[in-house]
């Protein structure tokens, strides 16, 4: 391995790295996974991460330690404010109220509620509207730990003092989240450097934050409107397996070198994966390459300085799916914080923590799924969420579309009031819950990175055709992966046609619209959001 002390400063030829993992072309160090020592046992910390779950989610009769009296008095003061104060004094917009006072409770109750509130903002189309848009009120609501704090674990993690390991420590952090902040600094052997640090017993709040969430959330089955989507014990479990993970920085590193490897495999060098260093990554130390570029949306700047943006999101979108459904593993995080656009054009993927990892028969369900949609083949989509644990296993497939009428012809949510949508939407969820549907983690994480994607598209390719760039993403993994995809599971997609009628269905088009652009996509969204805002501004419920 090339001596990772040593500062490179540039390749005239791609450095022999990039073989193995798509990372930047002026490296601070070189990768050899055989020989970084921390990469060693991460199968090992992986089994141990999980097999923690069980005990931390594990259903209470009595409640869990002085923690759960603290989270008792912030939720609970906030569910009274709501019943006996706003909702007396105005009818109108009590569930956006309700919303904001969970906020207000989980800025109050710390790092670990902060977190949970930052992954339900980021699911749009997954959790209910309310809830979403006050919790991502909490994305920038975290304070940096005092910088004794910082100084203190990363001395005793790397065993050695600031002094000896850095030539520039930035005291000030560049970021700072409910798990971890962010420095920037000089290594003294030269390189710049990006230094993430834990913070301070973080992992045993969290411990302490699952606990209590385990005992409180079958309280709050059907009894708070902006829960009843949610599923609160699911949301418990799902959180736990997301967070359990980050609390591992080895853990986090791992995942960067194991996408970077997808990347390269698929030859998508329009991404790259900060480099982690080869020796400075301990459980709560993370030293990384420093990534710059224009924040995701700087789009303005990024048209005005010649960058394709179409082909940035293109490939951003095609790269996802395809860690998803033909290797199994894809960055579980994607938002605006997590991505920069190099002057290149090529996108730099930030923050591992939070990775979706499939297991064999999850990867060919997703993979199901996918061909499924592209062929309108209702029976095998649901069949393939029943595999991916989103239905029980002895689900009844077929009563399933018949109830949820997924055979019929589409309804435009345009036409109808927002009565007859709101009641829609409220007979489907009790039909789903009735069955017994919940989101599984990976699934939870794969929907949330499309929704962002299909947020970003308005902007990065406003007049692109939505039904031409899916006829060419299947065209793509027919012509890239057509073997592989017959192989595993009997379908050759480069022997069949894409069936745009269920995409159609879907968005509430009908079936003689041959074309429509990511804006006027969006225009359509806006009526119906609109539409439903003024209804519940008119206290109609």
């Amino acid at each position: 391995m090339r001596d990772p002390h040593k500062n490179v400063e540039s390749f005239r030829t791609p450095p022999v790295d990039r073989e193995f993992g798509a990372f930047s072309l002026n490296p601070p160090w070189l990768i050899d996974p055989n020989e970084i020592i921390w990469l060693k046992n991460i199968p090992d910390l992986r089994s141990q991460s999980k097999s923690q779950l069980p005990s931390l989610t594990v259903k209470r009769l009595l409640p869990p330690g002085s923690r759960v009296l603290t989270t008792a008095y912030h939720l609970l003061s906030a569910l009274a404010i709501w019943k006996f104060y706003d909702k007396k004094v105005s009818k109108a917009n009590s569930v956006e109220k309700l919303a904001t006072r969970l906020r207000i409770a989980f800025e109050k109750l710390g790092p670990t509620y902060i977190k949970l509130g930052q992954i339900i903002s980021n699911g749009d189309g997954i959790f209910p509207s309310d809830l979403v848009s006050q919790f991502k009120l909490l994305r920038d609501q975290v304070s940096p730990e005092p910088f004794n704090n910082v100084r203190q674990t990363v001395e005793s993690e790397l065993g050695a003092t600031l002094e000896d390991l850095f030539i520039e420590f930035d005291e000030q952090a560049m970021a700072a989240a409910s798990i971890a902040q962010v420095h920037r600094a000089r290594l003294r052997s030269g390189e710049l450097v990006v230094v993430k640090v834990q913070r301070t017993s973080i992992d045993q709040l969290v411990e302490k934050d699952l606990a209590a969430m385990s005992w409180f959330a079958p309280t709050l089955v059907g009894r708070i409107p902006v829960t009843a989507l949610a599923n609160p014990p699911s949301l418990v479990e799902l959180f736990a397996e997301t967070i359990v993970e980050e609390l591992d920085f080895r853990l986090e590193a791992a995942n960067m070198l194991d996408i970077a490897k997808v990347l390269a495999e698929t030859d998508q060098n329009t991404l790259v994966v900060p480099r982690p260093h080869p020796r400075f990554v301990t459980k709560k130390v993370l030293i990384m390459e420093e990534l710059r570029g224009y924040r995701w949306d700087d789009v303005s700047d990024m048209v005005q300085a010649g960058i394709d943006t179409s082909a940035v999101i293109r490939a951003t979108m095609t790269s996802f799916m395809e860690g998803a459904v033909i290797y199994g593993v894809f960055h579980g995080d994607l938002h605006g914080g997590n991505l920069l656009v190099q002057s290149d054009g090529t996108v730099a993927l930030l923050d591992y923590g939070m990775t979706g990892r499939l297991s064999e028969p999850k990867r060919l369900a997703f993979l199901r799924l996918l061909m499924a949609s592209t062929l309108n083949n209702v029976q095998m989509q649901v069949e393939s969420l029943r595999d991916l644990g989103a239905l029980p296993k002895d689900v009844n497939v077929r009563e399933v579309i018949d109830e949820l009428g997924l055979e019929g012809p589409p309804l435009d949510p345009t036409t109808l009031s927002p009565e007859e949508l709101t009641a829609q939407i409220r007979e489907i969820t009790k039909a789903l819950l009735g069955y017994g549907a919940k989101l599984p983690k990976e699934l939870m994480l794969f929907i949330k990175n499309m929704l962002f994607l299909d947020s970003s598209m308005p902007r990065y390719a406003p007049d692109v055709d939505l039904f031409t760039e899916i006829t060419n993403l299947a065209t793509y993994f027919a012509s890239k992966h057509g073997d592989k995809i017959a192989t595993e599971i009997g379908i050759d997609p480069r022997k069949v046609e894409v069936d745009l009628a269920g995409i159609k269905g879907s968005l509430g088009l009908q079936d003689d619209i041959d074309r429509i652009t990511y804006r006027e996509l969006q225009q359509r969204r806006e009526m119906i959001r609109r539409r439903m805002a003024n209804r519940e501004r008119s206290g109609k419920r």
